[in-house]
């Protein structure tokens, strides 16, 4: 049984809306957003968490190169559950590094890293955890993408608004690199 909360966020959710307070999800019932051709999925986040950390999960299909982009303030780690996924990351000295995550993989960016990511096979699937003394960006998703209630990936990608990539990034502490070349891709 999963309970139904009202948030600030959203007016249904299966997360509570303050910390203090142990609770369970079912698989897939967490908050979710479509963003692109992606779901992601929030199962804990500052609120639970007093901005220690978050928690979500990421599934998509092959695609493209996730835009380049760093956090100032947030570590993050990428957990491969399913499938297979190429995460892109330039170290402070500017050192750039790939690896091909699959299934048991993990790879870790620290703080003021660019980093990307491509999904390499289809019905792959990320676990996600960021932390730092910035606090958490798992509102991210579904500011720059959309809610949805819906189970699974998008039948149509969600493609945000010009306007909402110049605003929302900066208010969760992602910085959208464009101008940003991974040598490996050519």
């Amino acid at each position: 049984m999963t309970f139904q909360f009202s948030t600030r966020h959203r007016e249904h959710s299966h997360i509570p809306p303050g910390a203090g307070r142990p609770y369970f999800i079912e698989k897939g019932l967490g908050d979710r957003a479509h963003l692109f051709n992606d779901v992601f999925t929030v199962y804990a986040g500052g609120e639970q968490t007093e901005n220690t950390f978050n928690f979500f999960t990421c599934e998509g299909p092959k695609g493209e190169v996730i835009p380049a982009h760093s956090h100032a303030d947030t570590y993050e780690v990428f957990f491969v559950t399913d499938g297979a996924v190429r995460l892109f990351v330039e170290d402070t000295e500017g050192e750039q590094h790939e690896r091909l995550l699959t299934s048991g993989d993990f790879g870790f960016v620290p703080k003021n890293c660019p980093h990307a990511y491509r999904i390499e096979r289809h019905h792959s699937k990320i676990v996600g955890v960021a932390a730092g003394p910035g606090g958490t960006f798992e509102r991210f998703f579904e500011n720059l993408g959309t809610p949805t209630d819906a189970i699974g990936l998008p039948s149509v990608p969600f493609v945000p608004e010009p306007h909402k990539f110049g605003t929302v990034p900066q208010q969760y502490d992602v910085t959208f690199l464009p101008d940003h070349q991974w040598r490996s891709l050519g």
